[in-house]
């Protein structure tokens, strides 16, 4: 699961492999990215995944934008470029729910279904990719014929420690 209230976040598939997000990892995988697309890793693309990776919770464009501008006033639209090649790098996930981005230093397979646990006290977010449940969605799809693309569900409630409740 992909925990990222701050710094104490860690992400831990259901096949048990954890760490904590390395912002260091994150960008580099995204300038390997950009040099394989033969396009550039700009400062721009740079300090939004900066920001994510450090922030540890979702943000939205406008709050990056805010946060990332220095002197100058960013347009909303300058961001959703550099989160667009981020999404595409597999670096920033986006929680559709609440129009917000967040860091994701580990790689998805193709096809890999996603679950998003939102916390709906205090915003932090668990990953986890589960068989059963893509197989499930899978079964689903095919009795209606629907193909999806990229299987992402996002589940709101109460993390661990919100609820009170050890993790396991």
């Amino acid at each position: 699961m992909h925990r990222n209230p701050g710094p104490r976040g860690t992400c831990a598939h259901e096949e048990t492999h954890g760490h904590r997000l390395n912002g260091d990892a994150v960008e580099s995988r995204a300038r390997s990215y950009a040099v394989s697309k033969g396009v550039p890793f700009t400062p721009m693309r740079q300090s939004v995944l900066a920001l994510l990776a450090a922030s540890g919770k979702p943000m939205s464009a406008y709050e990056i934008a805010e946060k990332v501008s220095d002197a100058r006033k960013l347009k909303a639209v300058q961001v959703y470029r550099a989160l667009e090649f981020l999404q595409e790098a597999g670096c920033v996930h986006r929680l559709a729910s609440r129009s917000a981005y967040f860091a994701c230093d580990h790689l998805h397979g193709e096809g890999e279904t996603v679950v998003f646990m939102v916390c709906a006290q205090c915003g932090a977010v668990q990953e986890a990719a589960s068989e059963l449940v893509a197989r499930g969605l899978r079964g689903a799809a095919k009795t209606t014929g629907f193909r999806p693309r990229h299987p992402m569900i996002e589940v709101e409630g109460e993390c661990a420690e919100c609820a009170g409740t050890p993790e396991r």
